[in-house]
């Protein structure tokens, strides 16, 4: 029999150090910034993984919410007075806990890649790291329901 764990066997690669320690910490909402320096530091037996990686401004982390309890299907963000499903929030009560943050690369230090823009908690795992490469134009890229959020805010 085929379990989830046979179809996916997920393992950290490395973990997050960073300022926050509690979800609570996180900036969150309008206008919030993600500027925070942190580390991902990458286990030792995987750093070989990492060559090239210097030559990317920016970084896809995929990480595990680890500490976000149960699962929401829907929720009202911090940047809306409306409730709005899981999967249209970047909320981490979600079935599958993981994240995906976006994060400036500014530099390598063998198997520590310090970075600007973190927004996990201390600790993190990490499963996962991509380079950056966007292929929307800006002018085709649509907010959803975080440009009507914003438009009732600014009013």
């Amino acid at each position: 029999m085929t379990t989830p764990e046979t179809l996916f066997p997920a393992r950290a690669i490395g973990f997050v150090r960073g300022p926050y320690r509690e979800a609570a910490e996180v900036p969150k909402g309008l206008g919030a910034r993600h500027d925070a320096p942190g580390i991902l530091e990458i286990l030792p037996e995987l750093e070989a993984g990492l060559a090239d990686i210097e030559g990317f401004s920016h970084l896809y982390v995929l990480w595990v919410f680890d500490r976000a309890g149960a699962c929401q299907l829907a929720g009202t963000p911090p940047a809306d007075d409306r409730p709005h499903g899981v999967f249209a929030t970047r909320s981490p009560r979600r079935p599958n806990p993981i994240g995906l943050t976006v994060v400036e690369l500014v530099r390598r230090e063998g198997r520590r890649l310090h970075v600007r823009g973190v927004d996990m908690l201390d600790g993190s795992p990490i499963l996962d790291i991509k380079p950056y490469l966007s292929s929307v134009p800006a002018g085709r890229l649509r907010r959803g329901w975080l440009a009507d959020a914003e438009a009732r805010v600014k009013k």
